[in-house]
């Protein structure tokens, strides 16, 4: 390395995915940290939806301490979060994975811990962690409340395995303090 090498321009591979002066949630990576719902949240692990025609989306799980939640980030007609947490498949009810196993599809409407969700979407695809190059086959249906501000997803990874999860979906501005690592 000659002494005008470490004067030569960075190449744009180089170059941070972010503007260091605006950093937005959407900018958001693994290592990085941020604050929501008055908790400093780490960024463990990354992860790609692919849903064909050149559409990709992308999950994170985020640790606070012991707490645990994905982080969905959509930029559709503005930015939005969605934070939601697993739950036990089985706390959905019978009928469900009855609908599923029966009908290939959840029934249309579902209710968990008070609240009733509406079914809005199916939508097949191909998941993978960042850290892995193989992906596999995902079925995942969303549900809203009422208010569209609570949500429930239902991932089918194969024939009978179910995943389920509930959580709230909220403006870009709740996220705060983004800090790249």
């Amino acid at each position: 390395m000659g002494i005008f090498d470490i004067f030569k321009k960075k190449t744009e591979e180089e170059q941070p995915h972010y503007d260091p002066t605006n950093i937005r949630v959407a900018d958001i990576r693994k290592g990085w940290l941020f604050d929501y719902d008055l908790k400093t949240w780490e960024v463990m692990e990354e992860f790609e939806y692919d849903w064909g025609d050149n559409i990709f989306t992308y999950e994170y799980k985020i640790q606070a301490g012991t707490d645990t939640l994905y982080l969905f980030i959509e930029d559709n007609a503005g930015v939005y979060c969605t934070f939601t947490t697993k739950i036990k498949f089985a706390r959905l009810g019978e009928a469900v994975e009855q609908s599923l196993l029966d009908n290939h599809k959840p029934p249309s409407e579902v209710s968990y811990e008070g609240i009733k969700f509406f079914r809005e979407s199916e939508s097949p695809g191909f998941f993978r962690s960042l850290e892995d190059e193989d992906s596999v086959e995902v079925v995942l249906w969303e549900y809203f409340d009422e208010s569209e501000k609570h949500i429930l997803l239902i991932h089918q990874w194969d024939e009978t395995d179910f995943e389920a999860s509930v959580g709230i979906i909220e403006k870009e501005g709740e996220v705060s303090n983004i800090l790249p690592r």
